[in-house]
């Protein structure tokens, strides 16, 4: 169970401390977009986005989307944002998270993966050993296969709490 428990857990992506991020050695964000970044059925990046991203690269972070969605899906939010992407990641598999690592020269310790889904985000973090950030979603709207992720989830939840590991709405970093 401990590879679903996230190493960091705030409301959303605005609550993150990325300067204690940045000064634990982390140099390289990953973000999940879908319910993560933006709601699903918003289509650019707001204002607020924009500017988070602004924030992130001026301390020397780079920020990049990895997405299981289409490259249609990212493609808006990576060029409104000027930052790289990867879409049809296959979250929790390793190839992208690899892929990635290998191109921009990151190790382990350098990485953060932000995302809202345990079985996806979290899990796939957690069994390379990089820094996992839970964070609320966005939005109740989800596709199919997240409706499905989230049923276990619940369970999955469930067991953490029971064991002290992590409760709904109980931030910490």
């Amino acid at each position: 169970m401990e590879v679903f428990r996230p190493d960091i857990y705030q409301k959303s992506i605005y609550d993150i401390d990325y300067i204690k991020l940045k000064n634990m050695g982390i140099r390289c964000l990953l973000f999940d977009l879908d319910n993560t970044l933006a709601p699903l059925d918003v289509e650019v990046p707001d204002k607020k986005l924009l500017e988070l991203m602004l924030y992130i690269e001026e301390l020397g972070l780079k920020p990049i989307i990895l997405s299981n969605a289409s490259k249609k899906r990212v493609t808006p939010f990576k060029e409104k944002c000027n930052i790289d992407s990867s879409y049809h990641s296959h979250k929790p598999f390793a190839k992208k998270y690899q892929k990635i690592m290998a191109t921009f020269n990151f190790k382990d310790t350098e990485v953060a993966c932000i995302g809202d889904q345990l079985l996806t985000d979290i899990y796939g973090a957690n069994r390379l050993g990089l820094t996992s950030i839970l964070v609320n979603p966005i939005s109740k709207k989800e596709r199919f296969g997240t409706k499905i992720n989230r049923f276990f989830e619940k369970r999955i939840r469930k067991i953490l709490q029971k064991r002290g590991l992590l409760e709904r709405g109980k931030y910490y970093e």
